[in-house]
């Protein structure tokens, strides 16, 4: 029965917590967004590896983004929210959400020291689950904050949507497995590995309840409802990283499907029935919340190498020149500091660059063919462990508001993409909200819109298949790429 308290037709709201904002939108049973709202995020990058944000910040954003969100409905019509956030981002807090420690970002690198103690500790589960341990995934970084600051009494470790889902609620609430992935939660078993915590010298307390995404955590209390705008009651929903946030949004769940998140950085993920081994560590999967799993990686290059090179810039524009140089002059695998992720794992990996570009907008045109070849080599690396992406490729993110770079992007690929109508990550998760104690597959299929279909141009297609082959080899000779990657990369 619903409470009194809801009226009219049933939204959903989703929130996506990511490097440079918060956004809110609020869609119908259609999957229609109703209203969005977003606010900035700033972040702190110090020497080395550092990059931190302001865990307060993260609350500020959301409440203007709720209320911007909630200003023209009316009320009552939100039944439920879930969050995703930014995969491998903590910060520790006590029991009233309040920070006690830096927020360390999802690529922050500090955790480096403490891998190899992480690995020992608990070799036999990681290779259980499939999984490498990274410098910048959550556990080593947990342990640079033990050895660097301390473990206040009473702390917990929580992800960016814990936070957030914490305040609306007015209490911790439970995180979802998904966001626990890499801070080392066992999701054959669906526990904390406390005896592997235990080794590494991490109290039981540090680590609260998990529950599968899609999970009721908490209502919205009267405090947060006063600042936010969401209805009293409304339901909280445990979400997913903004990764599998965007895969639901594209509404690949299906085998054979994949959706590639462009944004800051690159995350391709595909979806298979058993759970897929990397030798290389590279490839990890979070659990279907339907069943099965998703298989994925996430590369360090992305369009925030554009902001890099560009900052400030008129990207459209420079999108219209760009179109004068396909191929480049030069092929770059465009890293913007030291260290990958996928499609291999390698830490002193560098930027690789073969050729030269003769004019701004020629550079500009090589970092977008860049990103575009490494995602060609992030799906081959998909298929070679038994995840192919034999359909259409959904592309959701940032980036899908350049049109160019799409078509780009499957020209390179030599596939059709797909860019579902309203391809945000907040809608990923306003649609899991919806999905809440009946089938997620269900929900997507009757909220998401495929939308918008490009398919590969076979001249440029071609165009582009012998500068890929030059940047295959580059990496090949550097050892970053196998012999095993590099030719079913080129012959996919």
């Amino acid at each position: 029965m619903v409470s009194e308290r809801f009226t009219g037709e049933p939204a959903w709201a989703g929130m996506d917590i990511g490097t440079q904002g918060v956004r809110v939108t609020v869609v119908d049973g259609r999957g229609t967004p109703l209203a969005t709202g977003s606010a900035p995020l700033r972040s702190r990058r110090g020497e080395g590896r550092g990059h931190e944000q302001d865990p307060e910040d993260w609350w500020r954003a959301a409440v203007t983004a709720c209320r911007q969100a909630t200003a023209g409905l009316a009320p009552g019509r939100i039944r439920a929210l879930a969050v995703c956030s930014t995969s491998g981002t903590i910060v520790l807090a006590d029991a009233a959400a309040r920070p006690v420690s830096p927020a360390l970002m999802y690529d922050d690198d500090r955790g480096r020291p403490y891998v190899e103690r992480v690995t020992a500790a608990g070799q036999e589960l990681w290779d259980d689950l499939a999984v490498r341990i990274q410098a910048s995934w959550a556990l080593p970084k947990l342990l640079w904050l033990a050895e660097n600051g301390g473990l206040p009494a009473g702390a917990r470790v929580l992800h960016s949507a814990d936070l957030v889902t914490a305040r609306l609620a007015g209490e911790l609430t439970a995180t979802d497995s998904s966001h626990a992935l890499k801070t080392g939660y066992d999701s054959l078993r669906e526990r904390w590995p406390l005896e592997v915590m235990s080794r590494l010298g991490l109290p039981a307390d540090l680590f609260g309840p998990v529950t599968r995404p899609g999970s009721p955590i908490g209502e919205v209390g009267a405090e947060a409802a006063a600042l936010t705008g969401l209805p009293e009651g409304c339901g909280i929903v445990a979400g997913m990283t903004d990764g599998c946030a965007g895969q639901i949004a594209a509404g690949a769940l299906t085998p054979g499907s994949g959706v590639s998140v462009l944004g800051t950085t690159l995350v391709l993920k595909g979806v298979s029935e058993k759970l897929l081994r990397d030798p290389a560590g590279a490839v990890y999967s979070h659990r279907h919340p339907g069943g099965g799993w998703l298989p994925g990686g996430a590369s360090n290059v992305g369009a925030g190498v554009l902001a890099s090179a560009f900052p400030g810039r008129d990207l459209a524009a420079l999108d219209e020149a760009a179109a004068r140089y396909e191929p480049a002059g030069a092929v770059v695998y465009p890293l913007t500091t030291r260290g990958e992720r996928f499609p291999f794992y390698r830490p002193d990996a560098e930027q690789v660059v073969v050729g030269e570009t003769a004019t701004e907008a020629e550079h500009y045109a090589a970092l977008l063919q860049g990103v575009a070849y490494g995602e060609r080599l992030g799906l081959a690396s998909l298929a070679l462990l038994g995840a192919p992406v034999s359909g259409h490729l959904a592309l959701v993110g940032g980036a899908t508001r350049s049109r160019y770079w799409c078509q780009l992007r499957a020209d390179v690929l030599g596939m059709p993409v797909r860019i579902p109508r309203h391809p945000e990550a907040s809608v990923g998760m306003a649609v899991l909200a919806a999905s809440s104690g009946r089938s997620l597959d269900d929900t997507a299929g009757e909220m998401v819109s495929h939308g918008e279909q490009l398919d590969p141009r076979p001249d440029r297609v071609a165009r582009f298949e012998q500068s890929f082959r030059l940047l295959v080899d580059a990496l090949t000779e550097r050892g970053y790429l196998t012999t095993e990657l590099a030719a079913k990369a080129v012959t996919s």
